[in-house]
């Protein structure tokens, strides 16, 4: 690969670094407006490639890549040689599974990741130079600060033995699994807090490349095992089929903001989105509690007052405080009635801190009215309007003007609407005695 080469060689070449990751996207989304991330609307993709028709969602450069038997065959026969094949599509959480045969041969690499616009990144990289191990990593917004997150997982045989290499990917964890074993689990707060967690769409990358090539620097060559002898080549990896579980299909992912974090990626053309509910990391643009939230259980008796008391409101003239008390309270509530529990709405507006219902938690924070529902989600809040409400469906708010209970309120309506004829009743009654 290239790009992947080129990077390692620089960022390799200095102390002691054991692993190496892309720095290059076309558009980073984190310095630029870029163009929405192509997704696929399937849940489950499959490409067998023993048929040359797998390619067909693939973009290949860097040499050829036939395909046989074997499934296709990625090969380097002289210094340069980077065969790649990159897909043209993303997924936003969700499973990949890579039938992979790794390349021999001291100083090259077999590579399978998954990696971001805005460079996180998941990895599988296995080197010519060890018959018995994988390594196993993972980069954050193409952070390269410390090279302390790779791991070496044992695997039998797997330059002449087809595994299977999956990689679990999901808003809390990453697990990586060979043959359908874990061989490795990241929890999302022990990535900096999530700040490095790898949390936004990827596409799939599968290539072989010469970490052993003498124009490396020095770094990447130890890394890789030593230098590559090409007399002895060629040397070849094969992909036998990749297996995709797209955990939220869509037409395209937009990045809504700068940010990188999962909350800042809007769907198109999906109808089931899952973002993240929980957003521990500093760098996010929010810090929300989890979805279930320990104070959603008085969120059913608001629905079922609120409902009543918009009915008598209607019925009413706007005459006393306590009615319009009550119609505060109704449109306050009713943010609850029309909370949506998916976490988006269909046009893929994503909603960080929705939960599967409505809820009211403790402590401050406020909300907005935009599309994407930025209530935080971690407290009761303020609204400047008596019926503004997160439309996205961040959970129900409680207006700070309606400081009686709904149940109350609903009984001031009552009253307000009733007694003012049996008032008058009760003095056309009083005058007839005289």
């Amino acid at each position: 690969m290239p790009s992947f080469m080129k990077f390692a060689a620089a960022a390799l070449a200095v102390a002691t670094p054991l692993v190496s990751a892309q720095t290059y996207s076309e558009c980073n989304p984190m310095k630029a407006t870029c163009p929405a991330n192509k997704g696929s609307t399937e849940s489950n993709l499959h490409f067998d490639f023993t048929k040359a028709s797998a390619l067909d969602q693939f973009k290949v450069s860097g040499g050829s890549v036939p395909t046989g038997s074997n499934g296709a065959e990625f090969t380097i026969n002289k210094e340069g040689d980077a065969p790649t094949i990159v897909s043209d599509f993303y997924f936003f959480y969700g499973e990949l599974s890579i039938e992979m045969k790794a390349a021999p041969g001291q100083g090259i690499v077999s590579s399978a990741f998954l990696q971001s616009d805005d460079l996180d990144e998941v990895d599988w990289e296995a080197l010519g130079g060890k018959d018995n191990t994988i390594e196993t990593n993972y980069f954050g917004k193409g952070d390269t600060t410390t090279y302390d997150r790779e791991t070496w997982v044992d695997v039998s045989s797997p330059q002449t033995s087809f595994h299977t290499y999956t990689i679990q990917w999901s808003k809390d964890t990453v697990n990586w699994l060979i043959d359908g074993a874990i061989v490795r689990t990241l929890n999302y707060k022990d990535a900096q807090g999530g700040a490095r967690f790898p949390q936004t769409p990827m596409n799939i990358h599968i290539g072989i490349w010469a970490g052993g090539a003498p124009t490396n620097g020095q770094g990447t060559i130890d890394w890789a095992g030593g230098l590559t002898d090409y007399s002895k080549g060629p040397y070849s990896m094969y992909i036998k089929s990749i297996s995709v579980k797209n955990a939220n299909p869509a037409e395209s992912y937009t990045w809504s903001d700068k940010s990188g974090s999962a909350e800042s990626i809007q769907f198109t053309g999906s109808k089931a989105v899952t973002s993240r509910s929980t957003t521990t990391s500093d760098a996010a643009t929010s810090s929300s509690s989890e979805a279930t939230s320990s104070t959603e259980s008085p969120s059913t008796t608001t629905e079922g007052t609120s409902s009543a008391a918009t009915t008598l409101a209607t019925k009413t003239s706007s005459s006393s405080s306590a009615e319009s008390t009550a119609e505060t309270t109704a449109a306050s509530s009713s943010g609850a009635v029309s909370a949506s529990s998916s976490g988006a709405s269909p046009s893929g507006s994503s909603s960080p801190s929705s939960s599967s219902g409505s809820s009211s938690s403790s402590g401050s924070s406020s909300e907005s009215g935009s599309a994407s529902g930025s209530g935080s989600g971690s407290g009761s809040s303020t609204e400047t309007g008596s019926s503004s409400s997160s439309p996205s469906g961040s959970g129900s708010s409680t207006s700070a003007s309606a400081s009686a209970s709904p149940s109350f309120n609903a009984a001031a309506s009552v009253a307000a609407s009733y007694l003012a004829p049996v008032s008058l009743l009760g003095l056309l009654t009083a005058m007839l005695q005289l």
